[in-house]
């Protein structure tokens, strides 16, 4: 970054006085990360917008902070745009918190920012703590590129889905560590779909507890990690990361001329059933690439 870009601190974009909408990092589980910047704007703020305001509530008592907080969630999120907006086209100071972390990131607050955006309202961030991106630094995997997907599915067939169509985009040249929140009860079942769908041998970690004081991560197979927790019940706050894949990885080309082979002689609904079994993917992702298959052949 070059010198003149710096913004020092009496020149940041929350300055007092100043309306718009800051979104606030938070703690992910050590009070000490919770940042000077971020104690001086949720201060500054006349509304801070958090998802359990007993959580929130805590955090603020720990330094003194005293400003009114309100509860935005996903199942009150779009209901409450208009009145925000009009509270921040006003010249309020509003503020978006999480219970822990970066807001938006598997929380609230995406449609009021892109709500916030197209009213043309200044809108900030007070970068801090962020568990995806702790568990990656501590993972030994590939730091770049990587694919943070959030939550999976909690049903089984939609979370191997889900599983399904990240393997066959590494089938079609995607090579990044995966990244998931998962939650303890269902981590090992989680485990035993990754160990399935993407191999047992694919290297993956699991952190747990991320600045806490059981703070564990847990490195090896994705095979390896499953038989562990399967006997191994685990606890708090997870993230799981799954390594990408060999350079020798042939899964792209074993599809497609599976495919291409099976689509010689049989329909494009057939030969995507035949293949998904054979190759361990959701039928309607084969499927989807049977008709691209079967198009780029016809073509004259």
């Amino acid at each position: 970054m070059a010198p003149d870009d710096v913004t020092s601190d009496d020149e940041t974009p929350a300055r007092p006085g100043q309306g718009g909408l800051a979104l606030v990092s938070t703690p992910i589980g050590n009070l000490g990360d919770f940042s000077d910047r971020a104690v001086a704007t949720l201060s500054g703020a006349d509304l801070v917008l958090c998802e359990d305001t007993r959580v929130t509530a805590r955090l603020l008592a720990s330094r003194a902070i005293t400003v009114r907080t309100e509860p935005l969630h996903d199942h009150n999120e779009q209901q409450r745009i208009p009145a925000l907006i009009a509270q921040l086209e006003r010249g309020r100071r509003i503020a978006i918190v999480s219970d822990a972390g970066t807001p938006l990131l598997s929380d609230p607050g995406f449609r009021l920012v892109r709500a916030a955006i197209a009213a043309d309202i200044p809108v900030t961030a007070v970068p801090g703590p962020n568990a995806a991106i702790t568990a990656l630094t501590l993972s030994g995997l590939p730091p770049h590129p990587f694919l943070f997907s959030g939550f999976l599915p909690p049903r089984t067939a939609a979370r191997r889905e889900a599983l399904g169509r990240l393997r066959a985009a590494e089938q079609a040249g995607l090579s990044a560590t995966l990244i998931w929140h998962e939650a303890p009860h269902r981590l090992d079942a989680m485990l035993a779909d990754l160990a399935d769908i993407f191999g047992a041998d694919r290297p993956a970690a699991v952190a747990r507890e991320l600045t806490k004081r059981f703070e564990e991560v847990r490195r090896g197979p994705a095979g390896t990690l499953a038989a562990w927790y399967a006997q191994n019940a685990a606890r708090g706050e997870i993230t799981v990361l799954l390594g990408p894949p060999a350079e020798d990885d042939s899964g792209a080309d074993d599809l497609d001329s599976r495919l291409r082979a099976a689509l010689a002689s049989l329909s494009v609904k057939d030969a995507a059933a035949l293949v998904a079994g054979a190759v361990n993917l959701p039928r309607r992702t084969v499927y989807a690439r049977a008709l691209e298959l079967a198009r780029e052949r016809d073509q004259p």
